[in-house]
């Protein structure tokens, strides 16, 4: 097998695919893994330019992350990547104790020991840009921007709220000293870019942190990357600007329509409490509503069974069926729990009556959700809405491989987003 020249490991399935609709935008051959793929698996998947594997670190403590993450880097040095892309949250939403970039980081880089460990903020088509180290984001798609620490969603995140707008401070207090690398450098040629990067490495920081405030930057973010790899295979950590930098000097593909004719009823699994997901969730009244509680679904697996056979009983009547989490009126569970709560659910729901058009929203249920079904690999079908990729699901289950499947972070989307994926 040649290897392929990009890597990547997502912290949760909805960014890992939103990596692999980027990269396959650009020409691309990709597929994203549910988890390490041994040689055979990598020779049935036949050449590719980009590999990538779906993980849920953001949710982990540094151990666990630290457990995760050594065998992917080895793997991926292994394989011969130029890039290795550790994919984070746009919103950089990580904490010392949860999700930590810094253990991260310092997990994969053995494999990549390259003195340049850029860190990329800012997504301009998602409506994220790092101007000066600050980090500012859209609340949902094509709506205001406010510096991450006033988001009106993010600044309250229940697991990981940012309170603080500047990423040097941010990574710091996780444990990564960044030097910066302002977005005004970008406008120099080449040759003056690179010394100004040769300056910063001289004090030998653990990262770099790389503005980009549109997306133009992109281009010379890509230009730098692709340098610098040619020395010596590197690791960056960003969101999916790392790819969008990467193959800057490719020619985007003509766009095509990601929904196909409706191939049966649809299944739609709403996790995420965000007030985006809560929009769409109002505006999809094609979907028989089917309200979930996680607490009693960790308590009790005869309420599991209840739901699943409602469900299959309105999916055999030809109804789109949209399971909505309810908002917690007494003392909610741990977001892992309910995230794990739903998911046995969903893969309970998946056996009974599998479907061929499945939504997830939420950035916890969609990493734990996917990893509850008989799925080894995605690969990209079309984009839904920036953000919002469609993808085949890969199977060794006859009645699993080929599912359209939408995973969906709780930010993205427009209103109509889960009315437009039935119709």
């Amino acid at each position: 097998m040649t290897a392929p020249e990009y890597g990547w490991f997502g912290d949760d399935f909805t960014g890992a695919t939103d990596t692999l609709a980027e990269l396959a935008a650009r020409g691309m051959r990709a597929l994203l893994f549910l988890g390490l793929p041994d040689a055979a698996r990598l020779e049935r998947a036949g050449a590719l330019d980009a590999v990538g594997i779906a993980g849920a670190t953001r949710t982990m403590a540094p151990d666990a992350m630290a457990a995760a993450l050594r065998p992917a880097g080895a793997f991926f040095r292994a394989l011969g990547v130029r890039l290795m892309h550790y994919k984070c949250c746009s919103t950089f939403d990580s904490a010392p104790q949860v999700g930590n970039l810094a253990a991260a980081m310092a997990a994969l880089a053995p494999g990549f020991p390259h003195g340049f460990r850029p860190v990329i903020g800012g997504q301009p088509n998602l409506g994220r840009y790092l101007l000066f180290a600050n980090l500012f984001a859209a609340a949902g798609t094509g709506g205001a921007v406010h510096r991450i620490d006033r988001h009106p969603t993010m600044s309250r995140h229940p697991v990981t709220p940012m309170g603080e707008a500047d990423l040097r401070l941010h990574l710091a207090a996780q444990g990564l000293t960044a030097a910066h690398l302002p977005y005004p450098a970008y406008q120099q040629d080449g040759a003056a870019l690179e010394q100004a990067l040769e300056r910063l490495l001289e004090s030998a920081p653990q990262a770099v942190l790389m503005d980009v405030s549109r997306e133009d930057d992109l281009a010379a973010i890509g230009a730098l990357l692709r340098r610098q790899a040619a020395r010596a295979p590197l690791l960056a950590v960003g969101p999916s600007s790392v790819a969008q930098a990467w193959c800057a000097d490719r020619a985007r593909l003509p766009g095509r329509p990601a929904l196909g004719p409706k191939p049966g009823p649809v299944l739609v699994l709403a996790g995420s409490l965000s007030p985006v997901t809560r929009a769409q969730v109002e505006a999809a009244s094609g979907y028989r509503h089917l309200t979930l509680d996680p607490a009693r679904l960790a308590a009790d697996a005869g309420a599991i069974q209840a739901l699943v056979r409602e469900a299959g009983r309105l999916l055999d009547a030809g109804q789109d069926v949209l399971l909505l989490t309810e908002t917690p009126r007494d003392t909610p569970l741990p977001p892992g729990e309910a995230a794990a709560a739903t998911a046995r659910l969903l893969a309970a729901a998946m056996r009974e009556r599998p479907v061929r058009r499945l939504g997830i929203a939420g950035g916890d249920t969609s990493s734990i959700g996917v990893q509850a079904l008989d799925l080894w690999g995605l690969s990209h079908a079309g984009t839904i809405a920036p953000g919002v990729a469609l993808c085949h699901g890969h199977s060794d289950d006859p009645a699993l491989h080929g599912v359209e499947i939408m995973l969906k972070g709780g930010q993205m989307g427009a209103p109509d987003l889960l009315a437009q994926f039935r119709a």
